[in-house]
């Protein structure tokens, strides 16, 4: 299941996003936070699907994408490990360029390893 998502793997629409984050629980740290939130079994899917938030905050568009990157793929990374049927969405904070420059995929896989556990 580690690699790069496909479409069916990834939150898009509004309306996933403030599900989860209205029904999810969620998990800080100084560079992220983790919403989850379990779908409805009924629903079909069972594989774990991701959102991804990174505001201005965290730089220009150039920092903002490589945060993002880094951060899809340490998810996928641990995708395998997650419980079927589960909706994430990940928020980076400002902090979060500093951890990528510092650790890159290393650090954002511990990060969210340890919040998703949480």
């Amino acid at each position: 299941m580690a690699g790069t998502a496909t479409r069916s793997r990834r939150l898009s629409r509004s309306a996933d996003f403030e599900a989860v984050y209205r029904r999810g629980r969620s998990a800080s740290s100084r560079h992220l936070v983790v919403y989850a939130f379990a779908r409805d079994a009924a629903a079909g899917a069972t594989e774990p699907r991701v959102g991804l938030t990174v505001s201005r905050k965290v730089g220009g568009a150039v920092d903002r994408n490589r945060v993002k990157r880094l951060l899809r793929d340490a998810f996928w990374a641990l995708a395998d490990d997650l419980p079927e049927g589960h909706d994430y969405v990940v928020v980076a904070r400002p902090e979060a360029r500093a951890l990528g420059e510092r650790d890159g995929l290393d650090g954002f896989r511990a990060a969210l390893a340890e919040l998703i556990a949480a």
